[in-house]
Formats: structure tokens, sequence, C-alpha cells
């Protein structure tokens, strides 16, 4: 039972209405509140007997039975209001008046809209989790359950009165809560495996903070089931396979570049495809061997035809069979029923191109000399030959001729294949063709980010042309994709700054070096020592400020060199 001098005090603090009486029925607490909600100043409220201001108040039987009611309807002229009263007592405990707790009823009226405003969002926010497949689970800041929707308990199995107010490791057959791990991290976490429910089902887990107010409110989880992710995978590699039979995508249009080395594959490549004849493209990784193949096919009588590509490294050598030349029912442990068809059967009548070729074991590559050879197959686990008539495309990054004397690749199938080789120029070799390349792909990337980037700079263009460029064109695809991620949304030109750090030929261990020297342009060829040494120093001076963002002090402190002599050095190459 509260105190006067504890009432006294609630009612300078509390925003709620409170009035009291003493024995005598004399108004002896009233807060501004009580007065604004009577319609009295307070100073003419206090003193004054009860009834004078709200007749027939029921508060000095309160008083006088010693009793408590709560959360009564009153009506105070044409005001309803609801009150609780009870008796208070002074220091030693006697019973010495009475109080009164006033809430206004169109407050009231407005919480209780309120209240039903918010069961409205509960039931709409369940009716939407309820409309997706997706399994979610909903904790509080506390981590205890707060809603589920439908396709959580025909995952798991748990309903949600097992679930709600239930701590968040009750539907874990194995694993760590994740729900426990955001609410520790505040950071979302992704594509977690455990097991839930009676029956262990496995699934892979999202969870999300919910942050409102930049306050940390709970967390949301959706659960995937495995075995749904494993149909929509095969569904995947059903879409792929009727993809990579689709027709060819590229031209000889396609290909970027003006500089004679890249026009001399061109146009070996273009007479090849005008005959029946096996092309094999030679080249070194990502200098665009596949994109030759579609246009040689684009370009032969076998357009209309399919264009199936193999990639051999991809596969192990049995299953590399079983796709070349399909099998028969039985032919191995797992083998479909009715057996399968190969790709080769498949590409009848067009292309099939074999990229990678240098990786087949030699088992491999006397059944592919016998496609070569005689245009027929043999399906694994059968004697039945069936005739083909496919034109192949190869391609190769490995030097054919070590792995021949080195036994690992047949000399009659390396004949067979090597009918028109087109040699396909590293991006060293043809770097004037390196801003038609830049240009081109910067308005694919300007589709595929969404971006307006409009060109490159002089100083930027100066450093890709002065790379040696070891992965060739799909590296130049990498290095300016990364520089485009690394620009502003409203920036339009690629800067210097933008690139990331390109090594230098020199700065690699001696054994690459001697490799790339073996591999000179004839351009270079012609330079000379002292042009070379020139074009060397150039380099190393873009790199220097490319590391450290154009900043000429910085770079010229990794350099190990005066301020000076770096400002001679730029001058003596035009840099500045």
């Amino acid at each position: 039972m509260f105190k006067r001098h504890e009432l006294e005090k609630i009612a300078t603090e509390t925003n709620q209405a409170i009035i009291g009486i003493n024995l005598l029925n004399e108004i002896v607490i009233c807060n501004s509140q009580a007065a604004e909600f009577m319609g009295f100043p307070s100073e003419e409220i206090l003193g004054k007997d009860l009834w004078q201001i709200v007749p027939d108040d029921p508060l000095p039987s309160i008083r006088d039975s010693r009793r408590m009611e709560f959360n009564r309807f009153s009506r105070m002229g044409s005001k309803m209001f609801i009150a609780s009263r009870l008796p208070f007592q002074d220091d030693l405990g006697r019973i010495i008046g009475a109080v009164a707790f006033l809430q206004d009823l169109t407050e009231y009226q407005t919480l209780k809209a309120k209240i039903h405003s918010l069961q409205e969002i509960r039931t709409l926010l369940t009716a939407i989790i309820d409309s997706t497949q997706d399994a979610i689970s909903v904790v509080d800041e506390n981590g205890f359950g707060f809603l589920i929707n439908q396709a959580y308990t025909r995952l798991t199995g748990f309903t949600s009165e097992e679930i709600v107010g239930k701590p968040p490791t009750v539907d874990i057959a194995e694993g760590e809560s994740m729900h426990l791990k955001v609410a520790k991290t505040r950071q979302p976490v992704k594509g977690v495996f455990m097991k839930v429910g009676p029956k262990r089902k496995e699934v892979i887990v999202n969870v999300a903070p919910i942050m409102i107010s930049g306050q940390f409110r709970g967390s949301v989880g959706v659960l995937h089931d495995i075995s749904e992710i494993h149909k929509l995978s095969e569904e995947l590699e059903r879409a792929k396979r009727i993809i990579r039979h689709l027709e060819a995508k590229y031209t000889f249009s396609d290909i970027v570049g003006e500089s004679d080395a890249i026009k001399a594959a061109i146009a070996q490549a273009e007479r090849a495809a005008g005959t029946p004849a096996t092309v094999l493209l030679r080249g070194e990784s990502g200098t665009g061997k596949e994109l030759f193949a579609h246009a040689i096919h684009r370009s032969s009588d076998r357009q209309k035809g399919q264009f199936i590509r193999v990639n051999c490294a991809a596969l192990a050598d049995n299953l590399l069979e079983s796709e070349l030349f399909g099998y028969v029912e039985g032919a191995f442990t797992g083998a479909k029923r009715g057996g399968k068809i190969g790709l080769f059967e498949e590409a009848n009548g067009g292309t099939i191109f074999l990229d990678e070729i240098g990786e087949i074991s030699l088992n491999l590559q006397a059944k592919l000399l016998r496609v070569l050879q005689e245009r027929e197959i043999v399906r694994v686990g059968d004697n039945r030959a069936f005739h083909v008539d496919v034109r192949v495309i190869a391609a190769t990054n490995a030097n054919l001729e070590a792995e021949l004397r080195a036994g690992r690749f047949r000399e009659d199938l390396y004949y067979r294949l090597n009918v028109v080789p087109v040699i396909i120029p590293p991006l060293r070799q043809r770097k004037e063709d390196i801003p038609l390349l830049v240009h081109h792909l910067i308005a694919g990337f300007n589709q595929e980010y969404g971006r307006c980037v409009e060109k490159i700079s002089q100083e930027a263009l100066q450093i890709l042309t002065g790379y040696h460029w070891p992965g060739n064109v799909r590296e130049l695809e990498n290095i300016l994709g990364r520089a485009i991620i690394n620009m502003k949304i409203n920036e339009t030109v690629v800067e210097m700054q933008h690139l990331p750090v390109l090594p230098l030929p020199n700065l690699n261990p001696v054994e690459s070096r001697m490799h790339e020297l073996q591999d000179i342009s004839s351009q270079e060829e012609t330079m000379g020592f002292e042009a070379l040494q020139r074009q060397w120093e150039r380099n190393l001076l873009l790199t220097a400020l490319q590391r450290t963002g154009g900043n000429k002090t910085k770079a010229a402190q990794q350099l190990k060199m005066s301020i000076r002599n770096f400002y001679y050095k730029l001058e003596r190459h035009a840099l500045i």
C-alpha cells in the first residue's frame, strides 16, 4: 500500500492523472494532469471537498472500507474515464486517505485502436509470410521464437505452439543457432548447413538481423530444403545441357582487333571454316579460342546444325568417355535405364568443340582417333559402331609437340587434329589492339553493371599497354571489370587509380622472365637493347605511380630515388 509522500512523488513524475483525499474528503493530492482533466486550475482544487469537484465519487468509501478497485468506468460531466482507486497510509501504517489514478477514455480508445491496428498488421504479416514457399522463422531480441509460417511447419514438423516463446535451439537437431549468432554479431549469415526437426531434415539457413531505428529487435531466418536444392541443381544441369546445344553465339565480326597478328589468325580461321577439315585452335589460356570455334561454326555450311562444347579437362576420364560416346544399359553401375546417347551422336550434322584436347588420356585418344578416321563411334558397353557426321574443332594451350616427345599424346591423333592449325596470338603480341578491346569491354560492362563509363584515361591506358598480360584477353576483361567496380557511380572515366596493381614482367622469378623473353614479338626484336631498356623504365615509373595513386613523392620513395631525379625521368618519358 502506498504512503502519502510516495504518491506525491509519483504525482510529479508520472504523466497519468492522480487525485487523492484525506480523512475529511479534502483533496490533498492533485497533479497538473488531473487538474487539466477536470477542467480547473490545481490551486482551485487542492483543499476543496472532493464531491464539489467530482460529485458522488466512490473514493471516500474506498478509504473507509480499505478496499481497492481497478479499471472502473466513471463519468465526470460529459467525460468518461477509467479509474483505479485504493487507500493510502501514513508512515505509521494508518489509513489517512485514498487516491485515484484516472485515464481518459478517449486516450484509452486511441490505445485500443492502436492495438487493433497492430493486430491487423501482425495478421497481414502472418498472411504474407504464409504465402511464400520458403520456411521462415522470426525471433525477438532475446532469441525467443516470435513467428513462423506454414512452410516452416511443413519443413521441420514443429507447430507455432512449439516454437513461439521458446529458445531458438528447440528446432535444431544438428548445428548451432544462427539466430543467436546474429544476436551477438548483428551481422547476417548465409548458406549455413544444419539439420532441423525430429526427422533431421538437411537445410541451408540464411539469417538477417531486424534493425528498427538503429536498435536490434530480433532476426529473421529463411530455411531451404536441401532436397529442393538438389532438384533445382538437376534442373539447372538440364538447362545447361540445353543451352550447350544451342547455336553458336559469336561470328568473326565479334573478334576485336586490327593488329596484323589477329588479322592473320582470323583469315586462317575463315579459310578453314569453308572446308569440312578438322581445325586445331592453339593459343595460351584466355586468348579467345572458344570465340574462334563459335565463329568457325557460324561461317561453315553446318551453321544450322548443333554446336556442342565439351571441356575435356573438366571431367574424369571414364565420365568423359561416356559423355562423348554414350553408353548402353548396364554398361556400369549407375548407368541410366535404356542407356544414353553421347555428344558425338547429338552433334550429328553439326560441330563438336573439344576444348583442352591435350588433357585426355591415351586410351580415350585412341577412341577419338577412330571417330576422326572412320567417322564411327562405339558406345560404352557396346560392340556396335554408329556412323556420325561431325565436324571437329579442337583447342589446346598445351605444347602438343612436347607431349608427343614425352609419349603422352598419340602421334597419329596429332596429325589427324592438326589438319588446319590456327595460332591465336597472345595479347602481349598485339598490344595495339588493347584500346579497341578496352572500348569494347567498357560497353559490355556498362550494360552488365548498369554504369555510364565513357572512356579510359591516357595514363590508365598506358599502364594497360605496358603490362605483359600472362592471362591475355580474359585477364584484361577481369582487370577492367575490377576497375569499373572500383569507380564511384558518378565517375565516367577509368583513371589510373581505379586499376589494380599490375606486376611488371621483370619482377617475376628468373625462370618466368626467361620464358617471357623467348616470346618477344617481332616488333620488340627490332627495338634494340636501349629502346627495350627505355620501355622497361617507363613501365616501372607508371607502376610506381599506379601503386601510390599518382602520389609522386611516395612513388619516388618506393623506387628509392630522389624526387628531383624522379621528376627528371617523368619528363624524359613524357609522363608529366
